[in-house]
């Protein structure tokens, strides 16, 4: 297939991370184009819309996904509305970039991994992308090369600033815990076989009703233990970090790189607000690697098995909250179709 005005991307969903996305093909990746953005808040599309050159704004998602100068769909819409986008651009055979979580549930994302099997072959890439951080990158490559022998403990924080109206105990768990679940079975190769979340008592800056924060431990498959903090009002910033203990030693990531400046007394750095800020280079990194793919032909990055297992372990995780105690998580057999 060849792209020789560029690869011709529409981006359905234009709220925060949506918007960034339309920034970053038209002002940073190379070798694509934003041809269609797609929003129900019509005005916030055309608004979009109007400053880039060929673009043409919609407020359907299968409009914009059946034009013809629409060669690929990345999908930044809420979660909810990613099945009935994954479906029609699967059925129009496009490659396609969908922002965590692929569905919000297993029934719907099992439906998207048998309409992906039905063509032959893979199209759809899980925007999990930790993949992509330099940090991150250079955690799985230690740990893959074996240096430090096998990995028997993974610690992981999670921190926000604050989080938004309207979220609740599960969203901590589906929204945010969620990149932890794909970063582990990444980082060590194992499926997630049992969810078990704690509850500390609640912040005094956490919205009624909303247990903040919260400690969730993961089992995995081969026998290692994953712990994650996850404090979505911790008040100071954004923060990601993860340890791996293994045999012959540990591996720390996500300090922060600084500017570290000492005055007035006092010596320290910053902390960024979002993680639109922290992780803006693995942003860069995802799409950029996903339209040189998609350009060969190729597809990188998480794949729908990658979204189904995650939204399986969400689902164990959002019952052990509900219900207390250890979860098993269910996973059909794994296709072929995904080696």
């Amino acid at each position: 297939m060849a792209f020789q005005r560029g690869l011709g991307v529409a981006v359905i969903g234009t709220g925060k991370m949506g918007a960034d996305h339309v920034r970053r093909l038209h002002d940073v990746i190379s070798g694509a184009r934003v041809t269609a953005v797609v929003d129900i808040e019509a005005d916030r599309a055309k608004s979009l819309a109007d400053a880039i050159d060929g673009c043409t704004a919609y407020t359907e998602s299968a409009a914009a996904i059946a034009a013809d100068d629409v060669d690929a769909v990345l999908i930044a819409s809420p979660g909810p509305a990613h099945e009935a986008a994954l479906i029609e651009a699967l059925g129009r055979d496009l490659p396609v970039l969908c922002e965590k979580p692929m569905t919000p549930d297993t029934g719907s994302a099992l439906r998207v991994i048998e309409a992906e099997q039905r063509l032959g072959h893979r199209r759809v890439s899980v925007g999990f992308m930790r993949r992509f951080d330099a940090e991150y990158v250079k955690l799985k490559r230690l740990l893959d090369s074996g240096e430090l022998g096998a990995a028997l403990m993974l610690h992981q924080r999670h921190r926000n600033l604050t989080m938004p109206p309207g979220f609740t105990d599960a969203m901590l768990i589906s929204s945010s815990v969620a990149h932890e679940v794909d970063a582990t079975r990444w980082l060590l190769g194992q499926e997630i076989a049992a969810v078990t979340v704690h509850k500390p008592a609640a912040s005094s800056h956490a919205p009624a009703g909303m247990n903040d924060p919260q400690f969730v431990l993961f089992e995995t498959s081969a026998g290692a233990l994953v712990d994650v903090e996850i404090f979505g009002h911790c008040g100071y910033g954004y923060q990601v970090q993860a340890e791996a203990v293994c045999e012959r030693g540990t591996v720390r990531i996500g300090d922060e790189p600084g500017p570290r400046v000492s005055a007035d007394g006092r010596w320290g750095g910053r902390v960024p607000p979002d993680y639109i800020e922290r992780f803006e280079d693995a942003y860069d990194r995802e799409v950029q690697a996903w339209v040189d793919a998609t350009r060969r032909g190729e597809v990188t990055g998480a794949s729908a098995w990658d979204g189904y297992a995650a939204a399986a372990v969400c689902e164990a995780g959002v019952a052990s909250q509900r219900e207390g105690g250890r979860i098993e998580v269910a996973l059909v057999e794994r296709p072929a179709f995904y080696p």
